[in-house]
């Protein structure tokens, strides 16, 4: 009898189960595979490492914004305002598992981890390139360079907040997230 094929998404969903019982450091793969009833082999083919399942979560929160830059709501909004409602989406795909999504960082800034800094860099960057890009922004060079900057700070200074105030009401968030995205130099670019 053939085994029932796990999915990547079957993966990470047991993981995220998981690891909201153990803690992101606690959780192994072959804990999963043992959720899932399958061997390691099976998580093998879809995630390489552990690390990868944390990319395949933030790849989820920027599939969500991305699902929210297509609604028609959006486009007519000011820029600072399609960047709010487009950060809030991506953070509120992450809320089911915001503890979790903490200890997935502080796991990828332990100081042996050295290539997971440098890729957690790099998902940084790259989720600021979606924001901009859902948001339709058009800035072109010294303009852009300034903008991803100032938007990669709020971005930090925003998810950093969120996922250390999990009690706070959420328009006390948004107010927060609206006062950093009007920033003075940033509110300049945003109105070009």
């Amino acid at each position: 009898m053939k085994k029932p094929t796990i999915t990547a998404a079957q993966i990470l969903d047991s993981a995220l189960k998981l690891a909201d019982a153990c803690g992101w450091e606690r959780l192994r793969l072959f804990d999963v595979a043992a959720d899932l009833g399958t061997g390691l082999d099976s998580i093998a083919s879809h995630y390489r490492e552990k690390d990868q399942l944390v990319e395949a979560w933030f790849d989820r929160a920027d599939q969500a914004m991305l699902a929210r830059a297509k609604a028609a709501d959006l486009l007519p909004l000011t820029p600072a305002k399609r960047l709010e409602e487009l950060l809030l989406a991506w953070l509120a795909s992450l809320a089911t598992h915001r503890a979790v999504t903490g200890q997935m960082l502080l796991y990828k800034l332990e100081p042996g981890h050295i290539h997971l800094q440098i890729g957690g860099l790099l998902r940084i960057s790259r989720t600021v390139q979606w924001w901009r890009e859902a948001a339709q922004r058009e800035t072109l060079h010294l303009r852009r360079i300034a903008e991803e900057s100032l938007l990669t700070g709020v971005y930090l200074r925003c998810f950093i907040h969120w996922l250390r105030h999990p009690e706070q009401d959420p328009a006390e968030f948004r107010a927060l997230l609206r006062s950093q995205l009007r920033c003075g130099p940033l509110l300049a670019l945003l109105r070009q």
